[in-house]
């Protein structure tokens, strides 16, 4: 009984096992779906890795996952700082489907239309020497520009000094690297100052009475080629125009321009400043009330109040006695009225000089 109860049990599971059917095979979500990658580029300037690419993908689910060249996928389309070549660049959509497409980057000419423009002055040299210049300056691209003189080394300006006669190619160069050429020629004159006729033109501030060497001559020349020097007297010569610390006297200038050419002017006399109004009024005052008791080296109180000189050294002991009356007043009838006290404060104010 215990046999015929199992046997049939054994046969009803084997047939359900056999008679099941087989599990569906799972499908593919990328079946069918074809991703599109697209973008735009930028090529680099010059030989700088500052190239980019921006991609897009379609075609599936977004969102898309970005891969440059098999790197790491990321969540934008966008590379940068790409260097010229070839870049492959695979999109990922959200089921995983992939889709690549190629992009080349070139080199951009950052050249290309721009022309640049070498213009200059020269300054032929003088015979022999080599003092002659050149100077240049560039223009049709973007600054700042840098110059080269017969290929040599390139420098920050377009000046370049102590060229012999001869012809010279400058060279400059854009900020981007951009380069235009210009050739000057520097011809030597053989007598660069025949036909020169340079003026000295001076202008003389007179000493200033009891003042050591407070003369003063200031030249203007034209006629030649500048810049100019300066000499006086055959001494050496200098750059600047002015010679100042001068004693009354006859003085003769010279003048010499870039080239070498020169001129004197003989007989430019320095000579004392007039006396000024409020110094001759104070004289007057101290001849009338003063001098007949300090008057030469005997003077009372050692004074003498005769010559400019001595007046302009005592003026604050003149101010302390006739204004002030310290410690006594003088002249010794008493002060002077006020107005012609006043005559003494506005000298001394003014500087009390003799050309006050």
């Amino acid at each position: 009984m215990k046999h015929k109860i199992i046997i049939p049990i054994l046969f009803a599971i084997s047939m359900l096992v056999g008679c099941g059917k087989d599990s569906p095979a799972p499908s593919d979500p990328c079946q069918g779906v074809n991703i599109t990658v697209n973008g735009s580029t930028a090529n680099p300037s010059g030989t700088t890795a500052n190239g980019n690419i921006i991609a897009t993908a379609s075609g599936g689910t977004g969102p898309y996952t970005y891969s440059l060249n098999g790197g790491p996928f990321q969540a934008t389309g966008q590379f940068a700082n790409l260097a010229a070549g070839s870049y492959t660049i695979t999109a990922k959509s959200a089921v995983g489907c992939t889709g690549s497409a190629t992009f080349t980057l070139g080199n951009s000419d950052p050249c290309q239309g721009v022309t640049i423009t070498v213009t200059g002055n020269t300054v032929n040299p003088s015979g022999t020497s080599a003092n002659g210049s050149i100077t240049a300056n560039a223009a049709g691209g973007t600054g700042p520009y840098t110059y080269s003189l017969n290929g040599g080394p390139f420098q920050a300006t377009g000046q370049f000094a102590n060229l012999a006669a001869g012809s010279y190619t400058v060279t400059a160069k854009s900020a981007a690297g951009c380069t235009g050429s210009a050739v000057f020629t520097l011809s030597t004159s053989t007598a660069p100052c025949t036909g020169v006729n340079i003026i000295i033109s001076p202008t003389v501030t007179g000493t200033t009475p009891c003042v050591t060497a407070s003369g003063i001559i200031v030249v203007i020349a034209t006629g030649g080629t500048a810049p100019y020097s300066y000499n006086i007297n055959n001494g050496a010569f200098q750059s600047s125009s002015s010679f100042q610390g001068l004693n009354n006297g006859t003085y003769q200038i010279g003048v010499k321009d870039v080239n070498g050419c020169t001129a004197t002017l003989t007989g430019v006399t320095v000579e004392s400043r007039e006396t000024g109004p409020k110094f001759a009024a104070v004289k007057q005052l101290i001849q009338a009330n003063c001098v007949s008791c300090h008057n030469g080296p005997g003077g009372i109180g050692g004074m003498n109040l005769s010559t400019d000189c001595n007046i302009v050294s005592a003026k604050e002991r003149i101010k302390a006695r006739a204004v002030d009356g310290t410690p006594s007043p003088m002249p010794s009838g008493g002060l002077l009225p006020p107005s012609e006290r006043q005559k003494i404060i506005d000298w001394i104010a003014a500087g009390g000089r003799v050309t006050d």
